[in-house]
């Protein structure tokens, strides 16, 4: 919109999608422009002193620049938060909001069932640092009671998990942490806020991995922050212009493209999903599936509440096989490298359906502990089914489980 025109109020989060960014330039672009620069110029050097000592204005790259902001306001438009601030990868943002928001002494309680590379930063990159974090059961909110501390400055959870696809109850989670004081973070990467805006339920912080289902179609890598003013300008604001973890332009203007279609394609890839999910439970070879959108899922119910009645795009099974990891891992390789049309590989998020083994991948880099408290035995598959046709979908799998040699 120009800047004599501003969006009315009320907008829904679709419209949202598309239309928020910042003004265009004196040229009238349509489509957001793609600011390719290092530096800004300044008629003079005062005002060059002025714009040094103000957030907002343009003058250096990895302070942002109008792509980086245009994306920025987007996503907290589409959150419903009131500020948001970009990231070079969504482990970027969680760093980002630990830098800004912890120290030495400082107390996380975190669900053990978040993300590998998510456990690894909380407990050994910052553990060194003397930050302390104590992982919980995903749904058990008396775990997370119980876990609570004094010097308790931070829950983070992610809903649902990756790659079980756990769902918390995110209002009481956001109670609980403001009744001691701390401040509730969600990771709402799967979701995206086409299904589920964690703010509505109490979050103060939503962090998210744009290089999933904001990008879309696995082209480049970004993350965010969405929140408050006082957290995303005050605090995160001084961390990222001194650590640079900045989002590049180019990254963030295909990302933007990307947002515009997020509520089409999360609607079609949760419908795909579902189908899929469904044939699976159906297959002998299976031994369960992990889906929100399935009765079965033993927070359905919460899930469908939280998630706007749509499950999304990811789900996981665990095939059955004999009664050793090995087995169990064969068998799960055994599917996975019998397809031909689903794409073997470790992100999500894309218009292409993507398998991987996440014990040996995602998680690999966790202890079998870790492994084991999480949940992840070594015949879990997951699926982030894509825009394929469903039936093209699973008769790729079917090359897998109707070939496996009985447990």
């Amino acid at each position: 919109m120009s800047s004599d025109r501003p969006l009315p109020q009320g907008l829904r989060p679709e419209t949202l999608a598309v239309r928020t960014a910042l003004p265009p330039s004196q040229h009238g672009e349509n489509s957001e422009g793609l600011f390719l620069t290092t530096a800004f110029l300044q008629p003079d050097a005062e005002t060059s002193a002025r714009k040094f000592t103000n957030s907002e204005d343009f003058t250096y790259g990895r302070t942002s620049t109008p792509t980086v902001r245009s994306f920025e306001a987007r996503l907290a438009a589409m959150e419903g938060t009131e500020a948001c601030v970009a990231t070079a990868t969504g482990m970027s943002a969680i760093l980002l909001m630990i830098m800004g928001l912890l120290k030495a002494g400082d107390h996380v309680v975190c669900s053990r069932s978040v993300f590998g590379s998510t456990i690894n930063l909380f407990a050994k990159e910052f553990g060194k640092f003397g930050v302390e974090t104590t992982f919980v059961s995903q749904t058990d909110l008396g775990e997370w009671r119980a876990a609570v501390k004094p010097q308790t400055k931070l829950f983070f959870a992610e809903t649902p998990t990756n790659p079980l696809l756990e769902v918390c109850d995110l209002r009481a989670l956001a109670d609980m942490a403001h009744e001691a004081g701390a401040l509730l973070a969600v990771d709402n990467t799967f979701c995206s806020p086409a299904l589920q805006r964690p703010a509505e339920f109490g979050a103060d912080l939503v962090m998210h991995s744009g290089t999933k289902y904001l990008d879309g179609q696995g082209r480049v890598m970004s993350g965010a922050l969405c929140g408050p003013s006082r957290l995303i300008k005050d605090v995160f604001g001084p961390v990222i212009r001194t650590a640079g973890m900045t989002l590049a332009p180019f990254n963030a203007w295909v990302v933007l493209k990307g947002m515009e279609t997020l509520a089409l394609r999360m609607k079609a890839q949760s419908e795909n999903a579902l189908a899929v999910a469904r044939w699976l439970e159906q297959r002998p070879e299976v031994a369960k599936v992990h889906y929100p959108s399935l009765a079965s899922h033993p927070q359905h119910e919460l899930a469908m509440r939280q998630q706007g009645g749509q499950g999304g795009a990811v789900l996981s099974f665990e095939v059955k096989s004999g009664s050793s990891p090995e087995a169990a891992r064969q068998a799960a390789f055994h599917v996975i490298d019998s397809t031909r049309l689903l794409s073997i590989a470790t992100n999500l998020g894309d218009t292409k359906s993507i398998i991987t083994h996440p014990g040996t991948t995602s998680h690999g880099r966790l202890t079998e502990a870790q492994r084991q408290a999480a949940g992840i035995g070594q015949g879990l598959i997951r699926l982030a089914v894509g825009l394929e046709h469903v039936d093209d979908i699973t008769d790729d799998l079917l090359r897998g489980l109707s070939t496996l040699k009985p447990a």
